[in-house]
């Protein structure tokens, strides 16, 4: 049901509490752009204050900077291009500069506009906008930012769509500005007339580009932002009619696939039956590119077939013969000392060293896009989080001018970092140039594993002194395999260098990463986290919430040792320690809702955790069943292994636009977190991964979902939302690698915890595919 806006008044709100740093009261600047109905757009570039000086000064980096000022800061520039058009029908248009991936953006877009501009939200159509080269660093998806730095540029372009719509009234009714009131796309004047919003667009419109003051909604007066709101593709999405990328129809493009080579990053040397793959049934056309050898059909099924059939000559790979073992060992050489000496006169020492492998950041939708390339131009269309990154790599691989690249954004089926990288987009537009044809390119599940990016492997080291009940210092030393960050926040870093904290000189690009998002928000003395990143040979991205799962598990699991250390609980010591307000207030949320210290069978434990990050905290309380009977449990010949039997989740992310796809968001952060504690890893052996598909990547299963769910969005009184989308993930991992040392009476040092068992059979390397389902009920993958 949607909810109405109540009326409201073209007057001057009266004084409101001060904004979060960042955003003032003041008032702002919108344009009335020139167009043939009412089109408007806002302005945040004049004046906009900086974040480093409007926030308090503690000790750590992300809580005076971090990453989401930075691209909220870079997109301010630009922000006058964001614009809402107004139809005859009284329709509000929106294409966000954003991609939506299933985190409920566009929902959260409509219900902003349909606020501040005081229309029912289905009467709001949002769109995703194309890649758009005049947004610079205004048009990357990621971090946790949409929200935070969209919010302000939405509204603002609302109120002055509002503002305009009521002068054009005052004008046909002839009343004074202040007599008038809105509700539901309707004016109405002080006898009672009435103009629709549809009425009013065409003579709201302007000839040429005009800039008004705006004055924004008071947030006591919200009635749509903070009410609970269905996704606004819901239906669609169940019901099977939303498009995305391989739903569309593209005159010409015909399913494509690739055989990939059989180790990781290998590429191919010569084809052997080439003219018999070519003569099968369906097939026009097979190609070789630098990333295997293509083949376009009539089907995806003749696809496959002619994939698995064909005899290929392979180059190695760059990391042939090297397996988990052999990189973990070159992350050791790499690891950065201790500064605190292990053994200091009196005090007492905690060393703490944590594996994390490598883990797939797979999406539900395999990696795909469309592309036609032509002579003098090329189009393509794919779910892409940087499509300004995505349209100058397809110009570069094609050589075309950036000009002559059109890059058209699709609503995706998740991302987890994927399409924040132009993968698909980029391969497809080789092939449509090599086949002087349109393709429609999907991977197979198989090649999602074993060829797409994946989360680094890394370690985690923790040292901390203790004296008299305190703790003195606390140092991290997290090595990783090079995260790749080549989908424009390196632009962004340097754009801004002017704006971010001195101490973040000299630093790579991936340490400046590292220190805009990591925080420890306890009172522990001197506190140092640092990172050093090795080898570039693998397909990395940044997987949700980049580095945090892994930095926050290895914190958390220091902080219950730290705690038995102490003879206290692990909740009441990290109430006594914690200097974060928010996370403590999480944290006693989830505590009691959830019956910390409560009476459990013997073999079920809770784990509890707490992280901060992108100015929010998170705290998860979880119980975990580690009893024969559930970890020797089988289903489809998997063996179960420990189960999270509750969870509760406790989220304080600032304003909150719509708490029913918080809430989602943090079920899918715990999801995430489960599998990233218990399940989900890739094995590299003999220079690949032995996964290929989900039948045998174990991703968070349905018997692995906790039957006892519970999301607390806690109440706040910020005027701007904070940094949602990742936020359920690290404190999700810590809280059941918690419970599974307390289950255990030893602290895991390997994660996930079943990585040192290869419960499947893996599929062929050579042909890289499985063979095509003939029924879809019995194939697993």
């Amino acid at each position: 049901m949607t909810t109405a806006p109540t009326s409201r008044t073209p007057e001057t709100p009266a004084s409101e509490p001060p904004d979060r740093p960042g955003v003032s009261r003041r008032r702002l600047i919108g344009w009335v752009l020139a167009s043939g109905t009412l089109a408007v757009a806002a302005d945040l570039s004049s004046g906009a204050p900086s974040a480093s000086a409007a926030v308090p000064s503690p000790p750590q980096v992300p809580e005076i900077f971090d990453l989401g000022d930075l691209q909220t800061n870079s997109a301010l520039p630009t922000s006058q291009l964001i614009r809402i058009d107004l139809d005859e029908d009284g329709v509000a248009h929106f294409a966000i500069p954003r991609m939506e991936v299933g985190q409920g953006i566009t929902t959260a877009a409509a219900m902003i506009i349909a606020e501040e501009l005081d229309l029912p939200v289905d009467r709001v159509r949002v769109t995703l906008a194309p890649a758009r080269p005049e947004l610079v660093f205004n048009q990357l998806t990621g971090g946790s930012n949409t929200m935070q730095s969209m919010f302000t540029p939405i509204r603002v372009a609302a109120a002055t769509a509002r503002g305009a719509l009521l002068r054009a009234a005052a004008t046909e009714l002839g009343a004074q500005l202040s007599a008038l009131t809105t509700k539901a796309g309707v004016v109405t004047g002080p006898t009672g007339a009435t103009l629709t919003y549809g009425q009013l667009s065409t003579l709201a419109a302007s000839t040429e580009d005009v800039a008004v003051e705006v004055s924004l909604t008071p947030r006591r007066e919200f009635s749509v932002i903070g009410t609970s709101h269905g996704r606004d593709d819901a239906v669609a999405a169940v019901t099977g009619r939303k498009q995305f990328t391989m739903d569309l129809f593209v005159e010409g493009a015909l399913p494509t696939m690739v055989c990939r080579p059989p180790t990781l990053n290998g590429s191919p040397r010569a084809v052997r039956n080439l003219a018999t793959v070519k003569a099968m049934p369906g097939v026009t056309d097979v190609v070789t590119v630098d990333t295997g050898v293509a083949v376009r059909a009539a089907t995806f099924g003749q696809c496959i077939d002619a994939v698995r059939a064909l005899d290929v000559q392979w180059n190695g790979g760059p990391v042939d013969g090297e397996d988990d073992e052999s990189i973990l060992a070159e992350l050791r050489r790499a690891e950065l000392p201790m500064v605190v000496p292990k053994v200091p006169v009196l005090a007492s020492t905690l060393d703490l060293r944590v594996e994390f492998m490598f883990r797939s950041s797979a999406a539900l939708e395999p990696n795909c896009a469309i592309a036609d390339v032509r002579r003098d131009r090329a189009t393509v269309w794919a779910g892409l989080k940087a499509p300004l990154v995505a349209q100058r790599n397809v110009a570069r691989a094609v050589g075309l001018p950036i000009s002559k690249v059109t890059v058209n954004v699709v609503t995706g089926g998740g991302s987890f970092g994927h399409k924040l990288f132009g993968d698909a987009a980029i391969e497809a537009a080789k092939i449509s140039k090599a086949m002087g044809k349109p393709v429609k390119l999907m991977w197979h599940r198989a090649d999602e594993p074993r060829q797409g990016r994946t989360h680094p492997m890394a370690t985690s080291r923790v040292r901390a002194t203790m004296l008299a009940g305190q703790v003195l210092t606390f140092e991290q030393r997290h090595t990783s395999v090079v995260t790749d960050f080549g989908h424009g926040l390196g632009e962004r870093l340097t754009a801004l260098a002017a704006e971010l904290p001195a101490n973040l000189g000299g630093l790579s690009l991936s340490q400046s990463i590292f220190t805009l998002t990591q925080e420890l928000p306890y009172d522990f003395g001197v506190v140092t986290q640092l990172l050093n990143e090795v080898d570039t040979r693998f397909n990395t991205g940044s997987m949700r919430n980049i580095y945090s799962p892994d930095v926050a598990t290895a914190n958390e699991l220091a902080v219950d040792q730290i705690a038995k250390r102490f003879g206290k609980d692990p909740y009441s010591f990290r109430m006594s320690f914690l200097r974060n307000a928010k996370a403590k207030r999480c944290l006693q949320a989830v505590a009691k809702a959830g019956g910390w210290g409560r009476a459990l069978p013997k073999g079920v434990t809770q784990g509890i955790a707490v992280h901060t990050e992108y100015k929010g905290a998170t705290a998860v309380l979880v119980e975990l069943d580690t009893r024969p009977a559930t970890v020797n449990r089988k289903i489809r010949d998997a063996v179960t292994g420990p189960r999270v039997t509750k969870a509760v989740i406790a989220v304080d992310a600032g304003l909150v636009v719509n708490p029913r796809g918080l809430e989602a968001q943090m079920m899918g952060g715990v999801a995430d977190g489960i599998a990233l504690a218990l399940t989900s890893s890739n094995h590299l052996q003999d220079g690949h991964f032995l996964e290929a598909s989900w039948d045998n990547y174990f991703y968070t299963r349905q018997w692995n979902v906790p039957p006892e769910f519970r999301c607390i969005v806690m109440p706040s009184d910020e005027e701007l939302p904070g940094g949602a989308g990742e936020a359920g993930v690290a404190a999700s991992v810590a809280a059941v690698a918690c419970a599974y040392a307390r289950a255990t009476g030893k602290v895991p040092t390997r994660f996930p915890v079943n990585h040192g068992t290869v419960s499947f059979t893996p599929k062929s390397f050579v042909p890289s595919v499985p063979e095509s389902p003939t029924d879809g009920l019995s194939y697993t993958s």
